[in-house]
Parts: C-alpha cells; sequence; structure tokens
C-alpha cells in the first residue's frame, strides 16, 4: 500500500487555508511563556500580523516591478534580469556541485523566484498549464518572500536548494521518462514551498509553548501542514490556477499536499519501510499515477535532506546553518525555563555528533534506498560517495581535541579526496 499525506480539510471537506503572515515570528518579546499563559500575547500577535503583512506586501509589490518581461507573450521571464554569471550558473542547474549560496548572491537575494522561472521554461509549464506570466510572478515572489531571512537554515536559499536537487531527480532516466507535465510541476512547486514560513523551531517547541498552530493542527505535522495551507492561500491569492476548472485546481492542491506532508521526519519510517517493500517487491509501475507521487514523495524527501550528499564545502555550510538553528531554539529554551530539546544544547551537542547521528539514522537509510530505485544512476554513486566522505569527515572531526567549530573551519579548505563519483554527472539540461 502506498504511503499517503494525511490531509485534513475540516468540516464538510472544505479545505482550510491560512494568509502570509498568518502568525507571529517566535520572538522573545511577544512569546507568553509562564506556565498560567503560555500563549502568544494576542494584543501584540494582531499588531505583528498587520506589520508582516503590510511589510511582505510593500516587498512583493517591488519584487513585481520590474520582472514583468518588456515583450509580450515570451515565455523567457527574466532574461532581462540575469546577469552574465548566474546565466552561466543556471546553464549548468543539473550539475550536483551547483553551488546555490554563490547563485543567491548573483541574484541578489533572488535565488528562488529565477531559479522556479528558469525551471518552468525548461520543461515548458508555463504554456502547457496556460499560466498568466504576472500570476507567476506574484505568487513566486509570495513565497520567496514568506521564507524568514533570518532563519540559518530554513529559509528561501534551502527552498531553492531543495528546488536545484528535486531537478536533478527529476531527471534521472528511471523516473525521467515516465513523468507527465502535471507531476513535473507538483513537484518543483512543493520543493520551492515545502518549507514557507518556517518559523525557525521545531514542532516539540510549538507544542510545549501552546503556539496557536499546535492546537490548530492537533499537535501532528504541525509545521507541514502549515507550509502546505499557507501555499495554499499563496495560490489563491495569487490566482495562478484561476483559470482552471475548480476540481483540477482542487486536486492539484491536495496533491501538494501530499507532497509537502511527506517531508514531515516523524513519518520517515513510514515511507522508508513501503519503499522498501515495493523495492524488494519489484511492484512500482511508475505509469500509474499513484505509484508516480509516491516516489515524487520519496525525491521530494531526498531532495529535503540531500546536503551530506553535497560536494564538503557545500554540505559543511548547511551542517553549520542546521546546528545554529537547533542551537538558537535551544539558548530560547534556556532563557524561558524550558527544558531544553534534543540536539538543541550546544554545550553538549557538537556539529559533528548531530550531523553523524543525522547521517547515521536519516540519510543513509533514505539514500540507500533510492541507490537501489535509480539501479543505480551515476548522479546516485556520486551522492553516496560524497555521503561517505563526509561522514568519514565529521568522524575525524568529532574525536579531534579542538572545539569542531574551528575544526570545522581549518578543514574547509582541504582538497577533496578522490574517488566516490565525479561532480560532472547531470550536466545535460534536458
Amino acid at each position: 500500500m502506498l504511503a499517503d499525506g494525511r490531509l485534513n480539510t475540516g468540516h464538510a471537506g472544505v479545505l482550510l487555508v491560512e494568509r502570509r503572515g498568518s502568525y507571529p515570528l517566535i520572538d522573545l518579546r511577544i512569546l507568553k511563556t509562564s506556565a498560567q499563559q503560555g500563549e502568544v500575547e494576542s494584543g501584540t500577535r494582531r499588531k505583528v500580523k498587520r506589520l508582516l503583512s503590510f511589510q511582505r506586501y510593500c516587498h512583493a509589490s517591488r519584487l513585481l516591478r520590474g520582472l514583468v518581461p518588456h515583450t509580450p507573450g515570451s515565455l523567457h521571464l527574466l532574461d532581462d534580469d540575469y546577469l552574465g554569471q548566474a546565466a552561466h550558473m543556471l546553464s549548468k542547474v543539473g550539475t550536483w556541485n551547483f553551488d546555490i549560496f554563490l547563485f543567491d548572491r548573483l541574484t541578489n537575494g533572488n535565488s528562488l523566484v529565477t531559479l522556479m522561472c528558469h525551471l518552468f521554461n525548461v520543461y515548458g509549464l508555463i504554456h502547457h498549464f496556460q499560466l498568466d506570466m504576472v500570476k507567476l510572478h506574484r505568487f513566486l515572489g509570495m513565497v520567496q518572500e514568506d521564507y524568514h531571512s533570518q532563519n540559518p537554515y530554513h529559509n528561501a536559499v534551502h527552498a531553492a536548494d531543495v528546488t536545484q536537487a528535486m531537478y536533478c531527480y527529476l531527471k534521472e532516466p528511471k523516473l525521467a521518462e515516465q513523468l507527465s507535465p502535471l507531476d513535473v510541476f507538483l513537484g518543483l512547486m512543493a520543493a520551492a514551498a515545502h518549507d514557507v514560513d518556517h518559523p525557525g523551531v521545531n514542532q516539540p517547541f510549538l507544542i510545549k509553548t501552546r503556539h496557536h498552530l499546535a492546537s490548530l493542527y492537533q499537535n501532528t505535522s504541525v509545521l507541514e501542514s502549515h507550509h502546505w495551507r499557507s501555499t495554499v492561500g499563496m495560490l489563491r491569492e495569487s490566482g495562478l490556477l484561476s483559470h482552471l476548472p475548480a476540481d483540477i485546481s482542487q486536486d492539484m492542491e491536495q496533491q501538494l499536499g501530499s507532497l509537502i506532508l511527506a517531508t514531515d521526519i516523524s513519518r520517515q519510517n513510514e515511507f522508508l519501510l513501503t519503499f522498501r517493500e515495493h523495492l524488494d517487491n519489484q511492484d512500482l509501475d511508475l505509469q500509474l499515477a499513484s505509484h508516480r507521487h509516491f516516489i515524487l514523495q520519496i525525491a521530494l524527501k531526498c531532495a529535503d535532506v540531500c546536503n551530506p550528499c553535497r560536494v564538503w564545502e557545500l554540505s559543511r555550510q548547511w551542517s553549520e546553518r542546521v546546528c545554529e538553528e537547533f542551537y538558537r531554539q535551544g539558548d530560547l529554551e534556556r532563557k524561558f525555563d524550558l527544558e531544553i530539546s534534543p540536539l538543541c544544547n550546544q554545550q553538549a551537542d557538537s556539529v559533528p555528533a548531530i550531523q553523524i547521528g543525522f547521517i547515521s539514522y536519516i540519510v543513509e537509510p533514505l539514500f540507500e534506498e533510492w541507490h537501489r530505485f535509480t539501479e543505480p544512476s551515476p548522479l546516485s554513486q556520486t551522492m553516496m560517495g560524497h555521503l561517505h566522505k563526509n561522514k568519514a569527515r565529521w568522524s575525524r572531526l568529532r574525536y579531534a581535541h579542538t572545539p569542531s567549530e574551528t575544526e570545522t573551519h581549518s578543514h574547509a579548505d582541504e582538497p577533496e579526496p578522490e574517488g566516490g563519483g565525479g561532480e560532472e554527472e547531470g550536466e545535460d539540461i534536458p
């Protein structure tokens, strides 16, 4: 039986959506964490919501201006804005050593919008779905702006990185020939929006501080449900799919939800066991839409946690960023006398230790099965090579006598060891 996203559509099957900026940032000044209250002060919450909504509206409006193409009907939406180096990077967007940090700098912080527009053109999705270019830009601007740039990890650059990885996976020979335009559209959209409006803290934090999102989603897939419904809200606000029949657009919203909800790490074993069972039984039939959807769920899960499979210099940066986000949550919990969450204690949880555990229990089991699925592809061999080398390097850093942060940076400039797969795989753009 295929794993499926648990979609709560509310009463009478009506999908509940959330407006952008529908909850305040997790902030020391607005969080009430006493045992008696444990809630965000309602008056301050309303003020912050209005402030965020106004700021985001203004930013989105500025983003939209200048993005509209000069030539009516042009499908190359951002041609006028591409700088030479950014355009050169986009010509190699299918390579696994793609440097998303550099690309974000070259696009002046617009990596997600630029990447998505380029990939929509590569696949001809604008023409196929008859998308309005202004509405597309409005939607992508909303998504990019609703990622919190102050988050070290869960920000728009992470979303762009996951989207680029998803593109690499959609190009896998085992998958590419079977995918429909709808599959590609959903895969890219889910990758771009899978963490939108992430507050920079995890679900247990929202539960123990009695955040209203935890109550709304009954402590189950809280963040993922919010990401999905925020995405649906932006789709409807932008009108991107308004020209499609209602039943078609609603089905697309539901499938987006199923993909985004699959990124809930607490459901890792559920998906992994189902994936392994299909591979053992050799019963995956990618001509079936339901089976393709399941593989898209697996591909998105892989893309979401693929950082340890990148080259060391990129992988290390992501590792430091995610641990910094963990440590910030731990500092917040310590300040308010809350129990410090696992992996969030900077004094006890080093970056190398966190990464070794993450690789051993989450990344390796998932990518070993993906390796089997691709039979294996050159890209998969490259990823597994980087994964094993990166794990070995973290192991050396863990047992070094100098502090982990110093060691991490001191090793950053070491040449990458030979072997384990080249980085040239997947350079051909379809």
